[in-house]
């Protein structure tokens, strides 16, 4: 199958499992997708996004060596809401390794705090920062206040996020 080619056809949900499906466990595969991804144009990229967390929610191993790129993105101004919203979205699932803690911390509090994101990626980034928040407890403080200063004009997906951590921070 010809990824890219998948891709231009459009974007739906019937051609992002197909690509999943294409891919399955094979981490060469797997790296032609990222390749896309990483590489543009916009469009694209954004289309191999959705493909992209599917595979990773299905095996979270092939992510690893992507990390560096996929925190990067994060930090990017000019990447699409999309692509940062299905990066978070695989990231709140997964284990994030120790050497990318302190980076995905510092991107995903960024991003909960920016009121001028969109709510997706403030919800899964208040996700990803409360679980690693279990791991690294002198950080809940940090978070419950953030949530908390948000509340009063959060749309009803951030409060229903919010009212699921703020009992146990």
């Amino acid at each position: 199958m010809d990824i890219r080619a998948e891709l231009k056809r459009g974007h739906s949900k019937e051609i992002a499992n197909r690509i999943v499906a294409y891919i399955g466990n094979d981490a060469g595969r797997f790296r032609e997708l990222m390749e896309i991804l990483t590489a543009g144009p916009y469009r694209i990229t954004q289309r191999a996004s959705w493909p992209m967390a599917i595979a990773v929610e299905q095996y979270p191993s092939l992510l690893l060596p992507y990390y560096k790129s996929v925190i990067s993105l994060l930090g990017k101004p000019e990447i699409l809401p999309g692509i940062k919203r299905n990066i978070l979205r695989v990231l709140q699932y997964q284990e994030i390794p120790e050497e990318f803690e302190g980076e995905v911390l510092d991107r995903t509090f960024a991003l909960l705090e920016d009121t001028g994101q969109p709510v997706a990626i403030r919800v899964f980034s208040m996700q990803v920062v409360y679980n690693l928040s279990t791991k690294y407890p002198e950080i809940k403080p940090e978070l419950k206040t953030i949530i908390e200063a948000s509340l009063p004009y959060a749309s009803a997906g951030f409060k229903s996020r919010a009212g699921k951590i703020l009992p146990v921070l």
